[in-house]
C-alpha cells in the first residue's frame, strides 16, 4: 500500500474542506508547491492533487500550479482529479505532467470517456467513486444516483479503469477513522486496485487498512489518500509512508 498525501487547491493555495463543504474550508498554505516538496522530501512516491475550483466550476483553473507540482518533484508519481469531464481535459492534465488523472461524476455518466482516455493512456486513468453507505455520489457530493459501488465499479473496470479511488462521504475531513468494511469488501469485489480516501486521522488507520486482505489473502490495498490528518499534525509524510512498509 503506498501512501498518497493528499493536496487540494482552491484559488491556487492548499486547502482542505470538511465533507466537500466548500463554506467550510481551512487554508493550509499558500504555496502549494512548496507543500509538494515536503511530501517527496519525505519519502511519498505519489501525491494526489485535486483541483477543487475545476471540481465545481469546470475548465482547469489550478492545471498551472498541477504543472508546477509535477516539474518540482519529479521523483514523485502525481495523480490528479477535480472537473476531468471528458478525453480532451483528461489529456490537459496529462500534457501536464501528471501520472495519472482521476475521472468522477463524468465516469459515472459517461463510462465511454473513461474507455477513451484508457484506450489512448493505458494505465493512466483512474476513477473516482464518492459514496454514501454504498450508493454513489456525484457531482461534488450533491446529488444522490442510486447506483450500487459495486456494479459501478464493475462497469468502469470493464471500461479500462486502472484503479479506483473511493471515498466514504460520511467520514472524510471527520479524522474519525476510515469505513474499513467497505474497503475489505471492495478487496473481494474487484481486480483492479483501490485506493482508500477519507476518515484517516491517525496513524494506527495507516496500520489498519494495510492489514486489511482479500479472502483469499493475495490482495491488498493499493494506497490510501490523507490530507487533514497530515496537515493537522496527527502523523507525518514519513510516518505515514513506514506505515505502508511491511
Amino acid at each position: 500500500m503506498e501512501l498518497y498525501p493528499a493536496i487540494d487547491l482552491r484559488g491556487g493555495r492548499a486547502v482542505r474542506l470538511q465533507q466537500g463543504d466548500y463554506a467550510r474550508e481551512t487554508v493550509y498554505g499558500d504555496d502549494p508547491v512548496a507543500v509538494a516538496e515536503s511530501f517527496a522530501a519525505a519519502g511519498a512516491h505519489w501525491i494526489h492533487v485535486v483541483d477543487l475550483d475545476a471540481a465545481r466550476d469546470g475548465g482547469a483553473a489550478n492545471l498551472p500550479v498541477v504543472a508546477a507540482i509535477c516539474a518540482a518533484v519529479p521523483e514523485c508519481s502525481v495523480q490528479t482529479g477535480g472537473g476531468v469531464r471528458d478525453a480532451a481535459a483528461a489529456q490537459a492534465r496529462l500534457d501536464a505532467g501528471v501520472a495519472r488523472v482521476v475521472i468522477g461524476s463524468a465516469a459515472v455518466e459517461h463510462p465511454e470517456v473513461v474507455a477513451e482516455v484508457a484506450t489512448a493512456h493505458p494505465s493512466a486513468v483512474a476513477v473516482g467513486l464518492d459514496v454514501r453507505g454504498r450508493e454513489v455520489a456525484t457531482h461534488g457530493w450533491t446529488r444522490g444516483t442510486g447506483l450500487d459501488l459495486f456494479a459501478v465499479l464493475g462497469e468502469l473496470a470493464d471500461a479500462g479503469a486502472a484503479a479506483a479511488v473511493v471515498t466514504q462521504i460520511a467520514v472524510d475531513g471527520m479524522l474519525s477513522g476510515p469505513d474499513l468494511s467497505l474497503y475489505e469488501a471492495l478487496l473481494d469485489a474487484t481486480a483492479i486496485p483501490v485506493i482508500a480516501s477519507g476518515g484517516i486521522g491517525e496513524l494506527v488507520h495507516m496500520h489498519e487498512l494495510g492489514a486489511l486482505r482479500s479472502r483469499d489473502g493475495s490482495r491488498t490495498l493499493s494506497g490510501a489518500i490523507a490530507g487533514k490528518a497530515i496537515y493537522e499534525g496527527r502523523f507525518t509524510v514519513a510516518e505515514g509512508v513506514a506505515a505502508c512498509t511491511p
